[in-house]
């Protein structure tokens, strides 16, 4: 049988995912990143952030978005997905081994977050460790997760990225896909803004903004119901608390419709200038939520705003997170919120609607592997699931 060549476009984890798969399978891989390559350490330097209603948190680099994910591992619609006839339980438990999957231990809880678990606990909320893909004996607590970790010990997707490249893969960085080359309804390759790449099959894997983008600057139909899962820190001052130096997002608690987890922003900082805050004066608390996909992509802008329904699911999550920091000692007259912001973009070429079960779109050998083809806004950090669905596909793909 010929080798396929493979054209994957983003390294991020459903890009560097299928990737992987594939060039195990004895397939030609070639990735494709718009952005640099650099340390993860440096992740800060590559964030691509944009005000589309609510504020758009990415970073386009090699390794993409999971290097400055909290390193938060969740079964994110394992049983929505499993309803739609995809089944991820061999994958999450493969991935979850891969990945180094568990909860750090106790050695690795700061004060505030400690404060936290046991308040919420005191008042009545089932609180739980969160899942991690951290190594706790690289893992020394700075509070910097979301710059990229300077200890490397966070698993980010330049760890598949490199496995492929020790098995022949090739990597081209700072380099756009600016349209897809299709003939009679089947994929051959990619243009960029200055080469042309020939494959047997193209997978996108460039997020939730850009896969569309390129999808639609193909003449195919996406970047409809974007969602953001939108998030706010609500916070306040606990002298010397330390927080803004823990492990990030070390618990969680579900209300449903509703996560709340111990989260530090430097914004709140900024809104307790009266009171002379320090970073290590505060505490807080990340609200979470599904939002409603009420965006859109095109190639010229991103709309996105909040829906009623998402201003009351915030204010609901605010509300309870405000008790629990109160009854920690927060001064109640400190307390203050961020702006909406959201990390997860996703939803825009959706099973169902731009791509089939096997994340195929209308276009033969044309496939996205992202967080694009989530029918609905997880509400949950996503990366567990995304890595899941590519090790899925590229199964298929290597059987096809």
């Amino acid at each position: 049988m010929d080798m396929k060549d493979v054209i994957v476009v983003g390294t991020g984890a459903g890009g560097a995912t299928v990737g992987r798969e594939l060039i195990k399978r004895g397939m030609k891989v070639t990735f494709i990143e718009r952005g640099p390559s650099d340390t993860t350490g440096n992740a800060y330097k590559h964030y691509d952030n944009c005000d589309v209603g609510v504020e758009l948190l990415k970073t386009s680099c090699v390794g993409g978005t999971t290097l400055v994910t909290a390193g938060n591992a969740v079964r994110t619609c394992q049983e929505p997905f499993k309803k739609l006839g995809i089944d991820l339980e061999t994958e999450f438990n493969e991935i979850e081994a891969e990945m180094g999957v568990s909860k750090l231990p106790d050695s690795h809880f700061g004060d505030g977050t400690n404060l936290i678990m046991k308040t919420a606990k005191e008042l009545g909320f089932n609180t739980q460790k969160m899942p991690k893909f951290i190594e706790p004996q690289e893992c020394k607590p700075c509070g910097k997760c979301a710059f990229g970790c300077p200890r490397n010990a966070k698993w980010t997707s330049q760890e598949y990225v490199n496995d492929s490249l020790n098995k022949g893969a090739k990597l081209v960085t700072d380099t756009n896909v600016t349209e897809l080359i299709i003939k009679n309804n089947e994929i051959k390759g990619v243009k960029t803004q200055d080469k042309e790449f020939y494959a047997d099959h193209v997978v996108l894997a460039a997020g939730g903004i850009e896969t569309p983008r390129i999808l639609r600057r193909s003449n195919i139909e996406a970047g409809n119901h974007l969602f953001v899962d939108s998030f706010i820190t609500v916070g306040g001052l606990l002298k010397d608390i330390k927080f803004d130096t823990e492990v990030t997002m070390n618990s969680l608690i579900s209300l449903g419709d509703v996560i709340l987890a111990p989260h530090y922003s430097e914004m709140l900082v900024n809104n307790l200038r009266e009171f002379d805050a320090r970073s290590s004066d505060i505490l807080g608390m990340m609200v979470k939520i599904g939002d409603e996909p009420s965006g859109k992509v095109r190639e010229d802008h991103i709309q996105k705003f909040s829906t009623s329904k998402d201003v009351g699911l915030l204010a609901k999550g605010a509300a309870v997170a405000a008790a629990i920091l109160k009854e920690s000692g927060v001064d109640p007259k400190t307390l203050t919120s961020t702006i909406a912001r959201g990390a997860h973009p996703g939803g825009t070429a959706a099973i169902g609607e731009v791509v089939d079960k096997n994340l195929e779109t209308e276009v033969s050998g044309l496939f996205v592997s992202d967080a694009s083809v989530f029918p609905w806004a997880p509400g949950a950090p996503p990366v567990l699931t995304i890595v899941a669905l590519a090790k899925r596909l590229g199964n298929y793909i290597g059987s096809v």
